[in-house]
């Protein structure tokens, strides 16, 4: 079967919301695991949805995962300035994986920023963990950009996200 990526629609958004949960959960990314008060945000689908773009893949009617594109500086954006869009929350299922969901998932989100008027780039952010996620956005041509690297808790030194970016 092959892999579709569309916009998710009002009756996925706890699937999605618990696919994208657990993912940060069981790859051990959120510092405070159950009570990390950004597990709030990823599991809050019908927030981002009001906010951007947020497409799921699926493949035999399955849900496999998903990412919130966001198409230039608003609510959902971290660091996406004009003439940006910025990859949000990627997030894969553990029995979903490597079967090419999550670079199905990134390669929409390219598209979609090149039909943004005026996109220049896309910007994302990832932990230094996600090895799989930078393997994949290396393959599509994402490059690090360690000027942009910051740190989302200011409070807490030994957080930083690094950032990757694609030329459109």
């Amino acid at each position: 079967m092959d892999i579709v990526i569309r916009r998710v629609e009002r009756g996925e958004f706890a699937a999605l919301g618990e696919i994208t949960a657990r993912a940060y959960l069981d790859d051990g990314l959120l510092d405070f695991g159950e009570s990390d008060a950004y597990l709030v945000e990823l599991r809050d689908v019908a927030k981002r949805a009001g906010a951007a773009e947020v497409l799921v893949a699926v493949e035999g009617g399955c849900l496999l995962g998903g990412v919130t594109f966001v198409p230039g500086p608003g609510p959902m954006a971290d660091l996406a300035v004009p003439g940006e869009a910025e990859i949000r929350m990627l997030a894969v299922d553990r029995a979903a994986r490597g079967r090419g969901a999550g670079e199905a998932l990134v390669r929409s989100c390219v598209e979609r920023a090149r039909a943004v008027e005026g996109c220049v780039r896309v910007i994302l952010s990832t932990q230094r963990s996600m090895r799989s996620a930078h393997r994949i956005y290396e393959r599509l041509g994402f490059v690090r950009t360690p000027e942009r690297d910051w740190n989302p808790v200011p409070e807490w030194d030994d957080i930083t996200l690094l950032t990757y970016q694609l030329t459109l």
